[in-house]
């Protein structure tokens, strides 16, 4: 979909990628013709970045503007695909709730249904924050962020299918001989495990944790960031996907 009045960045037979305010871009789409909103927002940090950041006492109803005209653009069975990362409280290594106040708001005040959370975990990010991590050795490093999944109906569209994950080479000898390596029974936690549960749920085997490195420099959009003059960030801009499948 081309944009009345705004020229695009550059054109794919994927799409068409755009450069500019993102309330202002999404303003000029219809209404209900979205599929997805992905997006990874500037977090609620207590240190100020260059590229701006809102307090964590402005923070969800900074967000929550976007969310609004997120939630006019969706179709029914459209998703809104949510990247945020934690913080703590000023001067205690104590962690800020602004992250789960996001979640509770938008599905309360604006009338998202949170359709599932993912935890997105970066092995490559430095230890932080350095006070609590390095220093005190008070708290664990904080590279695990939340990825919060809101349909604008209770069934957004979705096929688990298109993310499956590969199985082990333990977990194919099973497959290949359920009979040989495994012998259906209860289990401690009171689950039933019979051959019905194996053969209709076990080969669906997708994943909420999410352990993706984000260490590249040289990539695609850091070159093209630097020929053109800009400033790479560790966050995208808000990214509406026109005509494109939201999956788990």
């Amino acid at each position: 979909m081309l944009l009345e009045k705004h020229a695009p960045a550059y054109l794919t037979n994927w799409g068409t990628a755009y450069c500019g305010d993102s309330l202002e871009l999404m303003a000029a789409l219809p209404d209900s013709s979205v599929n997805l909103v992905l997006t990874s927002p500037p977090f609620a940090l207590q240190r100020e970045k260059e590229y701006g950041n809102k307090a964590q006492a402005d923070y969800v109803a900074w967000l929550a503007q976007f969310a609004r005209l997120v939630y006019r653009k969706l179709k029914d069975d459209g998703s809104f695909v949510l990247d945020l990362g934690g913080a703590y409280e000023l001067g205690s290594p104590t962690r800020s709730l602004y992250n789960f106040r996001v979640p509770i708001f938008f599905c309360d005040e604006l009338g998202f249904h949170l359709a599932e959370d993912f935890y997105w975990h970066n092995p490559a990010k430095l230890p932080s924050p350095i006070e609590w991590v390095n220093k005190r050795k008070l708290r664990a490093k904080d590279s695990v962020n939340t990825v919060w999944w809101f349909g604008k109906t209770r069934w957004p569209k979705a096929n688990v299918s298109k993310v499956l994950t590969e199985y082990s080479d333990r977990m194919k000898k099973l497959l290949e001989d359920p009979e040989g390596f495994y012998t259906p029974k209860k289990r401690p936690s009171g689950h039933d495990i019979g051959k019905i549960f194996w053969q209709k749920q076990w080969r669906c085997d997708s994943v909420k944790l999410l352990q993706i490195s984000n260490s590249e420099s040289n990539g695609v959009t850091c070159v093209a960031a630097k020929q053109s003059g800009r400033k790479a960030i560790p966050h995208v801009s808000h990214q509406n996907c026109q005509n494109s499948s939201s999956v788990s």
